[in-house]
């Protein structure tokens, strides 16, 4: 098939434009806010933990799925405006701590200030789901895209059935594709317990302090250090399991560069180091060889866009087509299940953005005149990033999507436009970047969320308009905690480096990222040889990759996966691959199309997820509130301040859940 020439596919919606059910309710709009606040909270800590999110689509639909039936009347729109608001909270998210947590790291607050980190955030957000609209009828019906998050997201909704109470009469014989109650009951019980499992593993390890994390060996051999290791999260395993194993292989593939090749070969060339070889390699890692991934990471994120620039001007082209000719033909003529939010009132909110953009960047720089530029740069340059977020999330999923390739292309371009503009000696222009790269973050993290929406909203019958709300809806709710939870995160862990005081702490190394290039960019000290080493592997990797696709292998090795792996600790990328492993050994045994997952193992590894990163979230309070009370402390629930035998009782427990987790994906649907 031509690129230039897109296959459309006839698609007939489950609840056709003809039969209308009812979707805003106000049951809708507080189910939909209450699990856009906890799912972002619970995203906020695993992307700072891992950095690497996942899309929560799919346990939103079934938590939604399961307080609706206790209403008489419900239905699969209703269900899809709900799970449609939960997920725009946890990919709003992944922008905020991909970029955000960078301005405490560099020193320019000392906390998150609440106001703020609200208006990046909110802003962001908001512009994001602008963008969308006029994209939507190109990249979400006219260009023939996966969206595998879309796509299971609606087979999900399918199982709660179409109608229920006052609804069946309108949705006629729709009503009778409910799937057995039966199914839906296991279904949020297999949630419900994997979250009070991954939930109890963080209590044991954090809370109570009865095992260790990460285990991890060194030695010296060879006239070299060696160190591997694996990290005790079920969150890590259950994140693997979602990304699937050729993601998991190419991610613990960079960890093996880093750790395996890099850091012998560094430590051969320098001598070898005194003292702890793991805390030697760690040493070596967070200095020097981390920044390999820098310069993957800058060169995949490049060629990601330069391969992505057709086929964003058709789809930007084709939206305005869709507009222009609605407009002809007049409102009252398009169908129901193709109504988007009216194009004026958004092109209007789109350019009252810029106000709230200049604001803040002016909050920072103190100068009108290059405020104002930054303010009209990031609305153009957003729009642009969106679009191809957008697009990347219809061929790869949200899980997948390169939002820090983005972000550190953003960041580089804004660094540099703000070097030319305002000199290198100006103190706030690392800030001044930041705030713009976090707000194209942001906005590109719901882009690709809110395609993911929209393509599910498609195949069920939704009313696009009405799902667009509800994206406001998420993000807003989403952006009002995001400074609270980053707090409590900060207070309780602390984000960065580990240190005596926080030996436990959030290394957030998307952040890390953008603090080092926009840091770097103005004040220098980046390893610049170790960028542009990492540049040339990343050239390797795309040739690789290319060599691959002319094979017709479906093993495939994406550059900024590869990428992040060199930028994780080992013991991370371990575990993500561990996950990697189950979702293949259950594929072998009950093979299932494509890239496809059991929606029982999909469940449950959502919901070791979410119970892992609620409960890190819970034990943040105790600290958060010290200061107003002199019951708590940071230790008031340790057992061992110092686990008497190390990290192998976790490591019992990991096995225990990753078997359970394999069990459950392999069962047949």
């Amino acid at each position: 098939m031509n690129e230039s020439e897109p296959r459309r596919r006839k698609h007939q919606p489950v609840v056709p434009a003809s039969v209308t059910l009812p979707e805003i309710t106000v049951k809708a709009i507080l189910l939909g806010i209450m699990l856009s606040v906890l799912l972002g909270g619970a995203n906020a800590y695993l992307g700072l933990f891992a950095g690497m999110t996942v899309s929560a689509s799919i346990p939103a639909a079934v938590m939604s799925m399961a307080v609706l039936r206790a209403f008489r009347s419900s239905n699969i729109l209703e269900n899809n405006l709900v799970q449609t608001a939960a997920s725009a909270g946890e990919s709003l998210a992944a922008g905020v701590i991909f970029t955000i947590p960078a301005l405490v790291l560099m020193g320019h607050w000392a906390q998150f200030d609440y106001w703020q980190v609200t208006a990046i955030a909110g802003v962001g957000g908001v512009i994001g789901v602008l963008f969308t609209i006029p994209l939507r009828r190109a990249l979400v019906v006219e260009e023939d895209l996966r969206f595998p998050e879309g796509v299971a997201t609606a087979e999900v909704l399918k199982t709660g059935g179409i109608a229920r109470g006052k609804d069946l009469e309108a949705a006629g014989d729709l009503a009778d594709t409910k799937q057995d109650e039966s199914v839906q009951r296991r279904n949020f019980r297999t949630l419900g317990l994997a979250g009070l499992a991954g939930g109890l593993m963080k209590f044991g390890e954090t809370g109570m302090g009865l095992w260790s994390n990460p285990l991890e060996w060194g030695t010296r051999l060879l006239g070299t250090i060696w160190v591997v290791g694996i990290n005790l999260s079920p969150a890590l395993v259950a994140v693997g399991y979602i990304v699937g194993l050729n993601i998991a292989v190419s991610v613990f593939a960079g960890g093996a560069l880093a750790w395996l090749v890099a850091i012998p070969i560094y430590v051969w060339t320098t001598g070898l180091p005194d003292g702890d070889v793991v805390s030697a390699a760690g040493t070596i890692w967070s200095t020097q060889i981390r920044y390999l991934g820098v310069g993957a990471m800058v060169v995949g994120g490049l060629w990601a866009l330069i391969n992505l620039l057709e086929p964003v001007r058709r789809g930007i082209a084709s939206g305005m087509a869709a507009y222009r000719a609605g407009r002809a033909k007049g409102g009252a003529s398009v169908p129901r299940t193709e109504q988007d939010a009216p194009m004026s009132p958004v092109l209007i909110a789109t350019a009252l953005g810029v106000v709230p953009m200049f604001a803040l960047y002016q909050l920072v720089l103190d100068n009108i005149g290059v405020a104002a530029f930054l303010a009209v740069v990031m609305l153009c340059a957003g729009f642009f990033f969106a679009a191809i977020a957008g697009y990347m999330a219809g061929l790869v999923g949200s899980s997948n999507n390169p939002i820090s390739g983005v972000t550190i292309s953003t960041l580089l371009f804004a660094a540099g436009l703000l070097l030319l503009l305002t000199g290198a000696d100006n103190p706030a222009g690392p800030a001044a970047a930041l705030f713009v790269g976090a707000m194209v973050a942001c906005a590109a993290a719901i882009s690709g969320d809110t395609m993911q929406d929209l393509k599910a909203g498609h195949i069920v019958g939704a009313t696009p308009w009405r799902q667009q709300i509800m994206e406001l809806v998420g993000v807003l709710s989403s952006a009002l905690v995001m400074a609270p939870v980053l707090y409590l995160l900060q207070a309780r862990y602390g984000i960065g480096a580990p240190t005596l005081e926080q030996p436990d702490s959030l290394t957030a190394p998307q952040a890390t990222l953008m603090a080092s290039v926009a840091t770097g960019v103005f004040q220098g000290g980046l390893p610049w040889m170790m960028v542009i080493l990492g540049g040339l592997i990343a050239v390797a990797i795309i040739a690789y990759d290319k060599v691959l696709e002319a094979r017709g292998s479906t093993f495939r090795a994406p550059v900024l996966a590869v990428a992040v792996g060199i930028y994780l600790p080992l013991e991370l990328s371990t575990s993500i691959f561990i996950g990697g492993l189950i979702w293949w050994a259950a594929q072998r045994k009950t093979p299932r199309e494509g890239e496809g997952h059991s929606l029982r193992g999909l469940l449950l590894a959502s919901g070791l997820i979410t119970g892992e990163a609620l409960v890190g979230i819970l034990l943040a309070l105790p600290i958060a509130l010290a200061g107003w009370s002199a019951f708590f402390s940071p230790t008031m629930f340790e057992v061992f301040p110092a686990p008497p035998i190390g990290g192998w009782p976790g490591l019992a427990v990991l096995v225990g859940l990753s078997w359970w987790l394999y069990r459950a994906a392999a069962e047949p649907d």
